[in-house]
């Protein structure tokens, strides 16, 4: 079954304001939610970002397939939640929907427990706006 994204006007403003208050306030760099293909839906940052956001989300949706790969391998259906650790900067994804994941890269001041916590407390207040 092909996936068609149909979000309006109203549906993008609310999600993006979720992801303002969820997570831009709370410090992060830079929130984008995209599709499975690797298309960006939402980019919001915090003002002092310079990144590619097109590639890193085409490249974000090949990783979150391959690593879906792999968890199949080992008898998984999915690992839904992915972390890549950096020196100064990390990077964290999730599922939002069958369809669509959500990138937050942060810096040290900001703790995965904490951001795991509001990137889940978003999704759900996402996950609400479809139904």
């Amino acid at each position: 079954m092909e996936f068609t994204l149909d979000l309006d006007r109203q549906q993008i403003e609310k999600i993006e304001k979720i992801l303002d208050e969820e997570l831009i306030e709370l410090g992060v760099i830079n929130v984008i939610l995209l599709d499975l293909a690797g298309n960006v839906i939402i980019n919001l940052d915090n003002g002092s970002t310079q990144h590619d956001v097109y590639s890193l989300a085409a490249l974000a949706a090949g990783n979150f397939g391959a690593v879906s790969a792999m968890a199949n391998l080992i008898g998984e259906q999915e690992f839904s939640l992915l972390f890549h650790k950096g020196e100064t900067d990390s990077i964290h994804f999730s599922k939002v929907t069958d369809d669509l994941l959500l990138l937050s890269i942060f810096g040290k001041e900001v703790s995965l427990g904490f951001l795991r916590l509001k990137v889940s407390e978003a999704v759900r207040k996402i996950e609400s706006l479809f139904g």
